[in-house]
Formats: C-alpha cells, structure tokens, sequence
C-alpha cells in the first residue's frame, strides 16, 4: 500500500474585522455621546436664565462674590452687567443734578416717619434702621428672595404663552437697589409701542397682563417709567419724547390695573424720555425705548414698642 501525501493546511486567523464585536463597542459609545448632546441641548432650551445663573452658581467658587443683575437675549448676554451699571450711573447723575420737589421731599419725611427715624437738630439721624440692622439684612434678605421667585414666574409664564413666548429676549429683569426691575425692550423691526404714540402692540399688551398676574402677588409698591431713545422727537400738538415716554408710561399703568394691578400700589409714573438709556454709548438704539416697572423695596416695620 502506497504512502498517502500528508496534507497541512494553514488557517490565518484575522482579529477585529468585519466579523468582530469591536466595532459595536465604539458605535455604542458614539450613540451615547449623541444621546447625552441632544439632552444637553434640550435642557439648555428649556431653562430660564434664572435657572441657567443657579446652575452657573451652584459650580461657581465659593470665595467668587454673586451678582443678583443678568440680562436677556436683546443684549446678547455680553455686556448687561457693564450696561445695568452704566445706566444706574447715569440714573443717579439724573436725579441728582434734578432739584428735589415738594411733593418728594414730603414723601421722604412721610417714610422716615413711618419707619421710625428722625433727624437730630446737628442733621445726624436716629434712623431704627442704624439701630437694627440684622432686621434691615433679613428683610432685604427676604425681598430678594421673593424678587428671584418673581422673576422665575414671569420668565415661565411667558414661555409657556405661545403668542408671546418669542418675546422672552425683549423682558429683562433684575434686581436694582430700588428692587426687582422688569424692562420691556424694543428690538429693531419688534417694537412695544406704535411708532410715534402711546398705541401698545397686541403682545405688548399680553406681556403686561402676563406680568400683571404675577406681581399682584407680592405687596410691593409699583413704579412704572417710560424710556425713549436720544433722537429728538417732534409729534402733534408739540409732543416731545418727553410726553410720549409719561403717555407710554401712563398706558402702561392702565393696563396692568385692568389686569388686576391695586391702583393703591402705584407709586409713581414717570416719562424719563431719553435722559437714562440703557445703552449710554449708543442713544439712538432701539434698544433704549422700553417701558419699566419695578417692584419697589420696601422697609422693615418699626420694632414693637418704638414710640414716634
């Protein structure tokens, strides 16, 4: 019998490839790093600046102080803090060079009264405030509390309203040393009022009464101011931007009563017309027409058995 030929075969083994499981590891990794970016962005549409600014917070060093002023989108987010101190400069400049009314200088007696101060005849003051000051801390302490609760409020009521939910860039609000400030802002080719007159916008209106529903909330005394831009205005019957600001201003007013606003909770309104822009480099943006409203803070009661 014949010797068979041995035959030898050699198999080539191939790891990976299109046989093997590696790929399905680096596909998975990819979906869920697609997964987690759409979440990302998804929330990122969904919160309010206020939230955005307690995330930002809540990482943000201890030993970094807090800011209570932020801005919406008709800024681009970039200079609101700068902007807000600017105008708060010019604001102050304002009523400074302005001399002081009677009926202000009556009302500033009035609340010292009321609060349990009185001036010495040296000119030195027995204000309970600079006597009590943990009682002045907790009740700011308070206030901004509420104030950043409010501004929560409002920031969702107007993304949940979809007739007025694209304007939630043009309502800006944040706290001043008068207390919680909310500003309706033109933006070019989106204004809050006709051109020329007091005539708000449809959704101008629905802003007001969405903020109306809100603020009625909190005691707090209402001042209402209307702004416009720098450009010399000239209209019927000799208006200036002066007039129309106090008209804007005015109509305002009337609209939040309509929606429930206390008309005993109007403090005051005012036509600032052009002399505190929001914007000081630039006097003639848009936007520096806006019409403001902010809940004024209000002092601590006097301590019990404090007499007059």
């Amino acid at each position: 019998m014949a010797d068979q030929p041995i035959i030898i075969k050699r198999i080539k083994r191939i790891e990976g490839g299109h046989h093997s499981g590696a790929w399905k590891v680096a596909y998975a990794d990819f979906v869920t790093a697609m997964m987690a970016f759409f979440l990302l962005m998804w929330l990122i549409n969904t919160t309010t600046p206020e939230q955005k600014r307690g995330i930002a917070d809540y990482f943000a060093p201890q030993s970094i102080s807090q800011t209570v002023s932020g801005s919406g989108g008709v800024l681009g987010g970039r200079v609101m803090g700068q902007e807000t101190a600017r105008a708060g400069g010019s604001m102050a400049m304002f009523q400074k060079n302005s001399p002081p009314s009677k009926n202000t200088a009556e009302k500033s007696a009035q609340a010292g009264v009321s609060q349990g101060g009185a001036t010495n005849a040296d000119g030195t003051s027995n204000d309970s405030q600079a006597n009590n000051p943990d009682g002045q801390n907790t009740t700011n302490s308070t206030q901004n509390g509420d104030f950043a609760h409010a501004a929560e409020a409002i920031h969702q009521a107007i993304a949940d309203n979809p007739d007025i939910s694209a304007l939630s860039k043009q309502v800006v609000v944040d706290q001043t040393p008068e207390g919680m400030r909310i500003q309706l802002v033109d933006q070019d080719g989106r204004p809050m009022f006709q051109q020329g007159t007091a005539a708000p916008m449809p959704y101008t209106r629905k802003l007001l009464e969405t903020i109306a529903k809100v603020i009625d909330r909190l005691p707090n005394r209402v001042s209402i101011a209307g702004h416009t831009e720098g450009k010399v205005f000239s209209g019927p019957n000799g208006m200036t931007n002066w007039e129309l600001s106090a008209q804007r201003a005015n109509v305002g007013r009337a609209i939040l009563a309509a929606a429930g606003l206390s008309s005993d909770r109007v403090y005051e309104v005012a036509g600032k017309a052009g002399s505190e822009p929001l914007l000081p480099e630039d006097p003639n943006a848009s936007a520096n027409r806006r019409l403001s409203i902010t809940l004024m803070r209000e002092a601590p009661p006097a301590p019990i058995g404090q007499h007059l």
